[in-house]
């Protein structure tokens, strides 16, 4: 359990430092990275959005053909 724990708050560090490098020299003001950040994170809703309704569609076209009497 406590290698389980180290490494969790290993990769939780590894990752908080990463980012911080990452927005630090980031060739992009802050403003325009978090703009971008909107942007593609709006892009990422829209998309899982798109296919959890195609989905849904599929799945109560497939609750509706078994309900059907044969």
């Amino acid at each position: 359990m406590k290698r389980l724990l180290s490494f969790i708050s290993g990769v939780a560090l590894g990752s908080l430092v990463g980012a911080t490098m990452a927005l630090l020299l980031a060739p992009a003001s802050g403003n325009d990275l978090r703009s971008q950040l909107q942007d593609r994170a709006q892009r990422v809703r829209d998309e899982i959005q798109s296919a959890a309704s195609a989905r849904r569609a599929e799945l109560e076209g497939e609750l509706k053909r078994l309900r059907s009497p044969r």
